[in-house]
């Protein structure tokens, strides 16, 4: 799949165009949403006007645009960020990160993680460590990213038994994400992990034979000897007003059948 993005040179109502297009939005109805008039809009959107830095936030607001790009289209139209990007371990973070690591320890001995916008591993919990078995000691290093450990011949794949569903899966997320977002980093870990080659598809059509319908699509893994299925939600701030804070992701895997939730609640699993 090509990812086209926009040029990051573009004027800022090329910019605005271009969202306005994505969200399928025509100029009337944006401008009925931002109390303008669709002449104006029109004006901003071919350069004969130049757009209040409030009109901006609005427009943008209306079009959801993320975080990150919010600030690109200030810059476009010459003005200066409005939201800042403190990193994680920055003192006014403080109350943040305890919250997050409450949530990660409230999840054990279920595995749950926190990532950014490139996927890079920032904290997880003890219950990761049922994924991480036998995954390569390089891939391990930090920093850590998630889509290469979960994706590398090295890493979990070789353990995942349906793989290539769970594979196709992650880039299909990737590809989202990419798709309105100009990220570089996130662009060069979708063009590694999925280049990374394809196991023999022969043991994951034998696992597949007699399976339950999911609810929703499990990751099946082996550990110790064990079949475990887990599901994977992802949850993110609601009206994030910092750009890490926008690209923070929150994924747990909880048990997808009865025969999983018991195997972690014994030991080793649950002390």
């Amino acid at each position: 799949m090509t990812i086209v993005a926009a040029a990051p040179e573009a004027g800022v109502g090329a910019l605005l165009r271009e969202w306005r297009d994505r969200r399928r939005i025509s100029q009337l109805e944006l401008a009925l949403r931002a109390d303008s008039s669709a002449r104006h809009i029109s004006f901003i959107e071919t350069g004969r006007s130049r757009p209040s830095q409030e009109m901006v936030l609005r427009l943008a607001d209306h079009l959801d645009v993320p975080v990150r790009e919010r600030n690109a289209l200030l810059i476009a139209a010459g003005y200066a960020p409005h939201y800042p990007e403190r990193p994680l371990d920055d003192p006014a973070m403080d109350g943040l990160r305890e919250g997050l690591q409450r949530l990660l320890r409230s999840y054990e001995p279920f595995p749950a993680l926190i990532v950014d916008g490139t996927y890079r591993v920032l904290a997880a919990n003890s219950g990761i460590t049922t994924l991480l078995d036998g995954v390569a000691e390089p891939l391990l290093t930090p920093p850590l990213n998630a889509m290469r450990i979960t994706l590398h011949p090295q890493g979990m794949a070789p353990r995942i038994r349906n793989f290539r569903e769970w594979r196709a899966h992650l880039l299909h997320q990737m590809e989202r994400q990419l798709a309105v977002l100009r990220s570089a980093p996130l662009r060069a870990v979708y063009e590694e992990v999925s280049a990374y080659p394809l196991p023999d598809p022969v043991g994951e059509e034998r696992a597949a034979e007699g399976a339950a319908v999911p609810f929703a699509l499990p990751m099946v893994i082996e550990h110790g000897g064990r079949t475990l299925s887990f599901v994977s939600t992802i949850a993110t701030f609601n009206t994030p007003m910092d750009v890490t804070v926008s690209e923070l992701a929150l994924e747990t895997f909880l048990p997808a059948d009865a025969e999983t939730a018991a195997a972690l609640m014994e030991p080793p699993f649950r002390p």
